[in-house]
Parts: C-alpha cells; structure tokens; sequence
C-alpha cells in the first residue's frame, strides 16, 4: 500500500514539476500559453496525487504522508533541474536534504 502510494506521488510530483518550472525552458513563449500548458501538466498531477493520497492515508497519518510528499518533491524537483537545466545541487542543497530525510525519520517514530 505504502509503495503504491509513493509510486503515484512521484508520477504526480513530475507532471507538477514540469507544470511548476518546465515552462521556464521555454520563456520566449507567450504567458498565456505557459499558463494554459501548466494547467493541463497539472490537471495530470491530480490525477495521482489525489488516489495517492487516498491510498497512501491508509497506512500513513496524514502528516506522515505530507511530509513522505516532501521528499518525493525534492528528489523529483532535482533530477529535473539537472535534466532540464544542467543544475547541479550544491553541498548545502544536499545538507538541506538530508534535514529533510531527518524529519521523515523524526515523523515516522511513536
């Protein structure tokens, strides 16, 4: 249950990164375009987040899976900086990293 819901959450966290920053490849396009494009990405996004949370609440507190969410968010945002745009996470994007890992940890203890 909890693989599946992580599953869908990283489906969902690239659609809603693409929508978020994907548009920033493209900057000579017209906003309104940009806009019309990211909602479409984003429409996706709620097509997994929505049963991933669903699915995900099942074994998770909410808090737990918000913060699960997190992580998936960065690890996701990360490869598609570097894929997209060649950034490369810095020693102190890692550090903030692993604070993240770090409350996972903290939220998954009784």
């Amino acid at each position: 249950m909890i693989a599946k819901a992580i599953f869908l959450l990283i489906v969902s966290n690239v659609f809603m990164t693409l929508a978020w920053y994907g548009h920033l490849k493209f900057k000579q396009s017209p906003l309104w375009l940009a806009i019309l494009l990211s909602w479409g990405l984003a429409f996706f996004e709620y097509i997994f987040q929505v049963p991933a949370n669903r699915i995900g609440s099942g074994a998770l507190s909410v808090t737990q899976l918000k913060i699960t969410q997190e992580v998936i968010t960065l690890g996701v945002f990360t490869a598609i900086a570097f894929l997209l745009f060649g950034e490369i996470p810095k020693w102190n994007h890692l550090v903030a990293y692993l604070f993240l890992i770090g409350a996972v940890f903290f939220a998954f203890l009784d």
